[in-house]
């Protein structure tokens, strides 16, 4: 059952991350092409609700997609299975969660920290 709703959960964030991953591309042509520095990017990602939403939710799905996948890795690799493979999966999501939310918060809030 735990098996089931993992795949699912994968599925599902994969779909997420598709257009997030399309979005991202976009902007990242459109900043290159037009030049803008780090400081101009800044300017226009501080203090956008739109931009905090748009990669925290590309944040939460990477993280959860990316530690279903290393699970599926690290049971094959190292054969751990039960609450070992479990806890070690939810650290490497919740450590992946707190890395990626601490950069967006430094693209749209600004400082380093939350």
């Amino acid at each position: 059952m735990l098996d089931t709703r993992l795949y699912l959960l994968q599925r599902i964030s994969a779909a997420i991350m598709v257009p997030l991953v399309l979005g991202h591309i976009a902007v990242m042509i459109y900043a290159v092409q037009d030049g803008l520095s780090a400081t101009e990017i800044l300017g226009r990602t501080q203090g956008s609700l739109f931009w905090a939403m748009f990669y925290g939710l590309f944040v939460l799905a990477v993280s959860v997609h990316a530690a279903i996948g290393l699970r599926v890795i690290v049971a094959e690799t190292f054969g751990l299975h039960g609450k070992i493979l479990t806890l070690l999966t939810a650290g490497i999501s919740i450590g992946l969660l707190m890395i990626g939310l601490r950069a967006v918060w430094a693209l749209t809030i600004g400082g380093s920290t939350p």
